[in-house]
């Protein structure tokens, strides 16, 4: 969820509170960092920044901030979407400071730079820190876009002058893809050639936070003689707040949703929200016929701008069935693979910046496991040191030794419940009320045509628990997934309970508290997503 501390003689600074969704668990809650480590370390940072304004970066920054209380640095957009969180929450926004791209603020000790690089969403930066001898750069989520629609491109001069840098925390999210991933504006030509064949209604769905691919969509719409509407409270919202910063100037006029009937469906472009098959997204308000003010017909035409995120797979291709019974013609990744773009770096692109800032050591973040372990063969490719592929809960130290994990704290989840966060009971049972220790598993998991796969490592953290064949239980763990039948993540969680809790009573001496984490992850084979919520 993106939040990393660093200290440096007792100095605290945080970059990035993201959250995400729980697929796995009943109604999909919110799970937010757990800082039950920072206090029992009594850690109390003394600023937060934040690299840009997507969910999975700044999404828990209002439920953990009141435990801070410390000033919060966010270029203009991150700073309007925390000012309306903040707002929901009933919370001042008195702490949060605008930074402007290119702008620098000290913390104690830490010297930082807000350096402006090309993402799915404006204004994204990378960090640079100046903190006693070293330099590290926090990359943040980025790629190099030569046409991003919004914003500038990179600088090349302006990391050229950085190097060397002693420590990059870099985005591993694309690590494994070779070549450079595609450019926004190649997007917004391939957008306007797909509606310009369009003959009724046309629904283009994106993430609310991509405003680059809003813009692209307004603008083709505009040249096939057609009038956009935004469908989606988060896209009314981060449109209403880009506009007031001047980011969607050239974006034509809406439509109020209640005003489309009056209109030809041939004149008709609609921007909605819900490409992951979200229940309440607008998206699948339209494809249940449920939405107040449309209805879809055959003739007209969904676009999906948008790559299915890991987990997601399932519920996407029940609301494309949706579609394909109204006999709405479907364009997605599978048949037009062009209408969209990751906004994270492919390996040329990585090269290419740490040609620029000569990197002496790497520590690969933000991915999987075998991501992170290309950004390493990467990394070794081109003389770097990045000896580590952190875990959530790594404390690790640099100095001029290097890298070195010191220690590790398990990390429970920490979920939202009743409007405020709380460690989740994981598997607890009535019948074992007093566990001895706590046993932390994380599965990885994949849909395929039969079930569920797992994909990669099973993450077993054992604190004080009798020990236990880690093989066999995984071996088990794989026929299970093969036996179980499961729609949803949340239902595949529900019938693994059982079956994990009789075999570790079986097999252990002593029951410990288990607490489960099944997790979305992509079949190797499969292109690297964005991570917009």
């Amino acid at each position: 969820m993106n939040l990393t501390l660093y200290g440096y003689d007792d100095h605290w600074i945080v970059i990035d509170c993201g959250m995400m969704i729980r697929q796995d668990l009943p109604h999909s809650p919110l799970q937010v960092p757990n800082l039950d480590t920072p206090r029992a370390l009594e850690i109390a940072p003394k600023a937060l920044f934040i690299t840009h304004g997507h969910e999975d970066h700044i999404g828990a920054v209002a439920w953990l901030w009141p435990r801070w209380s410390c000033p919060i640095y966010a270029t203009p957009l991150a700073a309007g979407l925390l000012r309306l969180k903040f707002a929901e929450h009933q919370l001042a926004s008195d702490a949060i400071r605008v930074i402007d791209p290119g702008e620098a603020v000290e913390s104690g000790p830490f010297a930082l730079r807000f350096l402006p690089v090309t993402h799915s969403i404006p204004e994204s930066c990378a960090l640079m820190m100046l903190v006693g001898d070293y330099k590290v750069l926090h990359t943040g989520d980025w790629k190099l876009d030569p046409a991003p629609l919004i914003g500038p491109s990179v600088d090349a001069a302006t990391f050229r002058a950085l190097a060397p840098v002693d420590l990059l925390v870099g985005d591993s999210t694309n690590a494994p893809i070779p070549g450079r991933a595609a450019s926004e504006g190649d997007v917004a030509k391939a957008l306007t050639r797909a509606i310009e064949q369009c003959t009724g209604r046309v629904v283009v769905s994106c993430f609310a936070s991509n405003l680059a691919r809003v813009l692209a969509v307004g603008r083709a719409a505009q040249q096939c003689g057609r009038r956009i509407s935004l469908m989606g409270r988060s896209m009314e919202r981060m449109v209403s707040v880009a506009r007031g910063l001047g980011y969607l100037d050239d974006l034509p006029a809406t439509v109020p949703t209640h005003d489309l009937g009056y209109l030809p469906p041939s004149e008709v472009v609609i921007i909605a929200t819900g490409s992951q098959g979200e229940p309440r997204a607008a998206l699948q308000r339209l494809a249940s016929g449920r939405h107040p003010h449309v209805d879809l017909e055959a003739g007209d035409t969904v676009i999906f701008s948008a790559k299915a995120i890991p987990g997601n797979e399932r519920p996407i291709e029940q609301l494309k069935r949706r579609f394909s019974q109204l006999n709405v013609a479907l364009f997605d990744e599978n048949n037009h693979p062009e209408l969209h773009a990751t906004g994270h770096p492919a390996q040329e692109e990585m090269k290419t910046l740490y040609g620029w800032v000569s990197p002496r050591h790497l520590l690969p973040v933000h991915g999987e496991a075998r991501h992170q372990q290309a950004h390493q063969a990467l990394a070794e490719e081109l003389g770097i040191c990045a000896p580590l592929a952190p875990v959530n809960g790594d404390i690790i130290a640099f100095d001029n030794e290097g890298l070195r994990v010191e220690t590790h704290y398990p990390q429970p989840p920490c979920i939202v419940t009743q409007n405020s966060p709380a460690p989740h009971p994981g598997l607890e049972s009535p019948q074992h009320p007093h566990r001895r220790g706590s046993l932390f598993l994380a599965l990885p998991v994949t849909a395929s045509e039969t079930g569920w796969v797992r994909i990669g490592r099973l993450l077993l953290d054992a604190d004080a628990t009798s020990p236990m064949d880690e093989e066999s239980f995984s071996d088990w763990l794989d026929d299970q997934l093969d036996d179980i039948a499961a729609d949803t993540l949340a239902d595949l969680r529900l019938a693994l309970q059982p079956r994990i809790i009789a075999w570790l009573t079986e097999h252990m001496q002593h029951m410990p508290a288990i607490h489960l984490q099944i997790m979305a992850a992509e079949t190797p084979s499969s292109l690297l997503l964005d991570d917009e919520p």
